[in-house]
């Protein structure tokens, strides 16, 4: 399941602009990947300015043009506790990425030097299944992130609105068949603008 989550996530930074490399995939891990740890991404965007403003934690499409490299962990759908009822939930969701998520994030987050030049140059982001919208858990959720060393969050739905919004009916997306996927789903009207209701 982690290559269907890293097919959407690879897809939505590339279609920003960015280049996308996986952490490790052709060499030797010199530390043993823990079950569920996730994917490990590193992404670069050539046109973002170096001196560009620092977007906010939780990330949406709009600052995509903000990072200029960054290391992704992605903690998607690979996890099987997720389910509707937690993500609507912000008192179950915070649990469940206390459990998950932040228990793993250190180790998760902590990238040999021999992958990458300089990790302290990359910002850390991790792609979740969502966040908690209510405070006090949305405000909670936050400041353990950052407390264990995560500059940012992307959840999977803006991820997946962005793809609806930039995949054209009009193209063809033979190289990718995510693309060319959400493509069909457009031409046959299965998902429409802008609401991207779905059936």
């Amino acid at each position: 399941m982690e290559s269907f989550d890293e097919n959407i996530v690879r897809e939505y930074f590339e279609l920003n602009g960015f280049f996308v490399r996986q952490l490790g995939k052709h060499a030797v891990r010199k530390r043993k990947k823990t079950e569920g740890s996730g994917v490990e991404l590193l992404v670069y965007n050539p046109s973002a300015p170096a001196d560009a403003p620092e977007p906010n934690f939780q990330l949406f499409s709009s600052d995509m043009s903000s990072v200029r490299q960054a290391i992704v962990v992605v903690h998607g759908w690979q996890h099987a506790g997720v389910t509707p009822a937690i993500l609507k939930s912000p008192v179950r969701l915070l649990e469940f990425l206390k459990k998950e998520t932040l228990s793993q994030a250190d180790q998760t987050l902590r990238i040999d030097d021999s992958l990458v030049e300089d990790p302290e140059a990359y910002q850390k982001i991790m792609v979740l299944p969502g966040l908690p919208t209510a405070d006090p858990q949305r405000s909670m959720c936050i400041e353990q992130f950052k407390a264990v060393g995560v500059d940012g969050v992307i959840a999977f739905s803006t991820i997946l609105e962005d793809l609806l919004r930039q995949v054209e009916v009009n193209h063809s997306y033979q190289k990718s068949e995510l693309l060319q996927f959400v493509r069909v789903l457009k031409v046959y009207d299965m998902v429409q603008a802008p609401q991207m209701n779905l059936f």
